[in-house]
This record gives C-alpha cells, sequence and structure tokens, in this order.
C-alpha cells in the first residue's frame, strides 16, 4: 500500500514504522508516576525527593541527548542512532526488572532518558523528511495523538499493577513496550534516500504557498501606500515634502519584500525562536495542572480517585485532537492558534476560580484539548524554520528541548512567584498564576494571528 506524503510516496510498513517511534518519546518519567506511593512502601527509608527522581532525571538527562541526537541527524547514521536509542531504552525495561534498591532505580532511569533523547527527535524529524505541506501535519497529529495515547495507556497500566496483589517491579514493564519500534526499524530503510540523507544546501523548502501569502499582502501594503500618497497630494502637499519624508525614514520606503528573514546556519533566527518560546509556554502552562491538581485537591478533601480522573482526561483530550487535526484546523482556519490559547487559558481558569469537581474534570478537557491541537502545529512549524531540509531534525531537536525544559522548570517558577507573591500555602495560586499568564497569552496569539508563530497555512484548510 502506496502511501501519500506529498513528495515520494512510501509503503505503509515504512510510515508505520515512522509513528511507532511515537510509542515511547513520552513514557520516561510519566509513565510510573502513579507508582510513586507503591515504593515509598518498598523503600520506607527513602526520601520524597528521591523518590521525584525517578521521574524528574530521566526527564532532565532527555535534554542534552535530544540535543545530541538532532546532531547526529546531520550525519549518514540517523537509523543506527535509532536502534541505539531504542536497544537502551529495551534494556532498560529489563533492567528494572532485576532492581533491588532505590539508587539503581534512579541509575537505570537516568539511562532510560539518554535512550529517550536519542530517539524523540527522530520521532517527529522522520515525518518532517518523508511528509510536506498538509500532509506533513496529518501525520504530526497522528505522531502527537500516538504519543499521548501511549501514557494515558501506560498509566493506567501502571496503576492497576500497584495493586498489592502484584509484584512492585511489574508497573515498569510498560517500558518494554520498545520492543515493537525496535522490531520494525527494518520499515525505516524504505524512507527515500533523498528524503532520509538530504543533502546540505538551501532551499525554498516547501514555502511556495507562503511566498505566494505574503506577496498579496506586499501587494495590498503597495497599494495602501499609493492611496495614500494620492491623498496627500490631493491635499496639497508637495511631492518634495513626501520625498523629504522619506529620506528621513527611509523604512517608510522599503517595499516588504525586501525585508529578508535573518537566516544563521541554516536556520531562519526570529522563526526557530519564536516557535521555542511558544512551546515553552503552552507547555509550561498546561503542565501546572498535572504537578498541582493532586494538592489541591487533598486540601478540599476530595477522593484521590479525583485526581486519576483529571490526570487520565487531561491526556486523554491531549491525545484526541491529534488524530483529528486535519478537521479541527478545517473548521478553525485561521483562528486555530489563538482560539486554542483560549481554551487553555479557560481550562487553568475553571482550577482557579471554582471550587466544584465537575469544573475542575471540565477544566482538564478544555486545558489537553487546546494543548493536544497547538502540539502537532508546533512540531510542523518547527520543520519549517530552515531553509535546509537536512537540519530539520535539528531543528525540531532545539523545539523540543523546550518542551522538557518546560516541565523541570514549572515547580521552580511557580513556587518562586507564590514566594514573592507570599502565596505559598495558596492552592490555587499555581493556577491562578497561569490563568493570567495564559490570558495574555491569548491576547498575544489573537494580535499576532498572522505572525509566523501564531499563524496557520491556508492550504492546511483550503481545497
Amino acid at each position: 500500500m502506496a502511501i501519500q506524503t506529498g513528495k515520494q510516496p512510501v509503503t505503509f510498513i515504512t510510515a508505520a514504522a515512522i509513528l511507532s517511534l511515537s510509542l515511547v518519546v513520552n513514557l520516561p518519567g510519566l509513565a510510573i508516576s502513579p507508582m510513586l506511593g507503591t515504593l515509598s512502601k518498598v523503600f520506607p527509608h527513602t526520601t520524597e525527593t528521591e523518590q521525584q527522581l525517578l521521574t524528574v532525571l530521566p526527564n532532565l538527562l532527555i535534554i542534552p541527548f535530544v540535543l545530541l541526537s538532532g546532531r547526529l541527524s546531520l550525519s549518514r547514521h540517523k537509523i543506527l542512532t535509532v536502534v541505539l536509542g531504542l536497544a537502551i531504552f529495551f534494556a532498560c525495561g529489563i533492567l528494572y526488572m532485576f532492581a533491588n534498591s532505590m539508587t539503581y532505580l534512579i541509575i537505570i532511569s537516568c539511562l532510560l532518558g539518554c535512550g529517550a533523547g536519542l530517539i524523540i527527535p527522530f520521532s517527529t524529524g522522520f515525518i518532517a523528511d518523508v511528509f510536506a505541506n498538509k500532509y506533513r501535519m496529518k501525520v504530526m497529529g497522528l505522531q502527537s495523538g500516538i504519543s499521548n495515547l501511549t501514557v494515558v495507556a501506560a498509566t493506567f497500566i501502571v496503576g492497576w499493577l500497584c495493586k498489592d496483589t502484584f509484584h512492585w517491579h511489574l508497573p515498569f514493564l510498560v517500558y518494554l513496550v520498545a520492543i515493537i519500534p525496535l522490531l520494525m526499524t527494518f520499515g525505516l530503510h524504505g524512507i527515500p534516500s533523498a528524503d532520509l540523507l538530504a543533502k546540505s544546501h538551501p532551499t525554498v523548502y516547501s514555502e511556495a504557498p507562503q511566498i505566494a501569502h505574503e506577496a498579496v499582502a506586499d501587494a495590498e501594503k503597495v497599494a495602501q501606500e499609493a492611496q495614500e500618497m494620492a491623498k496627500r497630494a490631493a491635499e496639497g502637499i508637495g511631492q518634495t515634502d513626501i520625498l523629504q519624508e522619506k529620506t528621513i525614514n527611509p523604512q517608510a520606503s522599503t517595499h516588504p519584500a525586501t525585508k529578508l528573514p535573518k537566516i544563521i546556519k541554516g536556520f531562519f533566527i526570529g522563526r526557530i525562536w519564536s516557535v521555542i518560546g511558544v512551546y515553552f509556554f503552552i507547555s509550561y502552562s498546561t503542565m501546572a495542572i498535572d504537578y498541582y491538581v493532586s494538592y489541591l485537591v487533598q486540601s478540599k478533601g476530595w477522593s484521590t480517585e479525583l485526581t486519576g480522573t483529571i490526570t487520565s482526561l487531561f491526556f486523554l483530550f491531549i491525545f484526541l485532537p491529534g488524530f483529528l487535526l486535519p478537521y479541527i484546523v478545517k473548521g478553525l482556519k485561521a483562528t486555530t492558534f489563538w482560539v486554542c490559547a483560549i481554551l487553555m487559558a479557560l481550562g487553568l481558569g475553571a482550577y482557579a476560580f471554582f471550587d466544584h469537581p465537575f469544573m475542575l474534570c471540565l477544566g482538564a478537557i478544555l486545558a489537553g484539548g487546546g494543548y493536544g491541537v497547538l502540539q502537532p502545529l508546533i512540531y510542523d512549524k518547527a520543520s519549517r524554520t530552515v531553509n535546509n531540509p537536512a537540519k530539520a531534525t535539528l531543528a525540531l531537536a532545539f523545539v523540543l528541548t523546550a518542551n522538557y525544559l518546560s516541565i523541570v522548570a514549572v515547580p521552580f517558577i511557580i513556587d518562586g512567584a507564590a514566594a514573592i507573591f507570599h502565596a505559598r500555602h495558596a492552592e490555587t495560586f499555581p493556577f491562578l498564576f497561569n490563568f493570567i499568564l495564559a490570558a495574555g497569552f491569548a491576547i498575544l496569539a489573537f494580535i499576532c494571528q498572522r505572525r509566523f508563530a501564531f499563524g496557520v497555512r491556508k492550504e492546511y484548510y483550503e481545497n
């Protein structure tokens, strides 16, 4: 079966092998978070900090290895790098079965983060290499949906295996899912060599629709400028005065089309930094729910099962939009980005201003849904921050680093702000603080909706 890519078609096996990498990218740390309470019973003399290192350290060590993997993507050993990462990941799943102390668990978790870091850039990088335009956006949505669905399934399985009737080692079996993409790596050899080993030279890189759109905008600006000059001439302002103004303000006479974006080593600098900033913020703001909802539920005296329900809903509605992304974008069109930003703000507001379990669940749905739409769009934008196709995976590595930095930064930013505003014991403060920031972000997204970081290309929602 041939799969359309917008470029050279690939086989179903190749497409499946690329998407199978998504099964492991979100598992480090998050998958075993439900069993931290169990580990405190198994190792009663360990501190809470030691237990949290099992989730924090993998995400921390992912960062340098994501960057290393991005650099290796410029070599001819892409598939070998992926195989090595998957082998380390799978080996860690086996080693967990033999760990008998918290120290060993932490060491294995560090190795797991290293292996995951080698895989993560290629889970989206291969998509950027093989697919183009609306096909890329659709597959990016599938990639996001699969990776988040795996987290939902893994956390459910881990929670079920944490019962006293099962051995405490069993929840770590979820990491053995790496055997699936490891066995399917043979399908990666079906990636066209022109895509797998893209030459390092500048190219338009699928920007024709965007250039056409900008050309129309430029023509409109030129027409407006001509009308202004005609109006001023009719009012008696001489041509000499107009020319004098152009001399004083040179930018007034500069045609927008001549303002070329700054490019350094194949990267559109403005684009890459704006995408990194946007992804950092949307990940930081929504992950406050995962970090702090348990404290809020506990302070209200509600059942701890509510925490599990809220977390499940949150990740459920992050993964669902990935499978429906083309239809969502076609429905929302150019408003997609700022509408989703509003949903995220409303979701956080439900935790800040309402005191009812239903509203907390609704907040998880709204915030998760908004983030779930924006995440694959960010991946697509990241692949278009270069004018050199060989560096698409490296660009994705930089952008993905922002996600893991934000996860690590959440408690530091919020706890620091709580100290500044003397709100350390206010359980709703994390949500109120992030609601205010998210509301400002939504306003910014509305104002800048025609900018690269906040826009949606017309070809994605027009036939």
